[in-house]
C-alpha cells in the first residue's frame, strides 16, 4: 500500500480551508451588493419594473445554473483540438472544465442559490408594493402568490436549463470561454 505524504495531505486541506472560506465571504459581499441594488432599486420603481427585476434576477439564477452544470457535464477533449487552432475562448474553456468543481460551486452555490435568496427577498418587495397600491381581500393571498411564482419560474426554469445543459454543454462552455477570452483579453499562463 502506498502511504500519503503528510504535507500534501496539510496542503490540500488549508487549500480547502481557504476556498471555503474565500467562498463564505464573496457570499456575503456578493449577496449583499445584489440585495442592496435591488431593494434600492425596487423601493422606487413601479410594480411592473419591480417584477422586470425579479425576473432578472431568477433569470440570472437560471443562467449560472446552466453554466455550472454545463461545466460539469462538458468532456475536455473538444477543447484540446480548438486550442491547438487557436479558437479563441478554448484555452479558457479549458481552464474552466480543469476548474469544474470549483466553477460549479460558483455558478450553481453561490451565484444561483444569492439569486434564489435575493428573488424571496424581492418577491416580498413587490407583494408590499401591490398592497400599498392595491386594495386586497386577502392580503397573505399576494405573499403566498408571489412566493409561488418564483419558485415555479426558478425551479421549472432550472428543470429546463439542465435539460439544455448536459444536452448543449460543449457549446455553453465554449461560448462561456469566448465570454471570458473577450473580457479579459489574450493573458499569458
Amino acid at each position: 500500500m502506498a502511504k500519503t505524504d503528510p504535507a500534501a495531505a496539510r496542503r490540500e486541506r488549508r487549500k480547502t480551508i481557504r476556498w471555503v472560506v474565500t467562498v463564505f465571504f464573496a457570499t456575503i459581499v456578493i449577496s449583499g451588493v445584489i440585495s442592496l441594488v435591488s431593494d434600492e432599486i425596487m423601493e422606487d420603481s413601479s410594480i411592473v419594473v419591480a417584477f422586470l427585476i425579479l425576473l432578472a434576477i431568477v433569470f440570472l439564477g437560471i443562467v449560472f445554473d446552466i453554466i455550472g452544470m454545463a461545466v460539469a457535464s462538458a468532456d475536455e477533449k473538444p477543447f484540446h483540438s480548438m486550442a491547438a487552432r487557436k479558437v479563441p475562448g478554448a484555452q479558457e474553456a479549458i481552464r474552466l472544465l480543469r476548474n469544474a468543481e470549483r466553477v460549479s460551486s460558483i455558478c450553481n452555490d453561490v451565484v444561483g442559490d444569492i439569486c434564489g435568496v435575493v428573488s424571496g427577498s424581492a418577491s416580498a418587495t413587490i407583494a408590499a408594493l401591490i398592497l400599498s397600491n392595491v386594495d386586497v381581500g386577502w392580503p397573505k393571498g399576494i405573499s403566498l402568490a408571489m412566493s409561488a411564482l418564483v419558485a415555479g419560474l426558478t425551479v421549472g426554469g432550472k428543470a429546463v436549463g439542465k435539460t439544455v445543459a448536459v444536452n448543449s454543454c460543449t457549446e455553453i462552455v465554449h461560448f462561456v470561454g469566448r465570454v471570458i477570452h473577450a473580457v479579459g483579453g489574450k493573458k499569458k499562463k
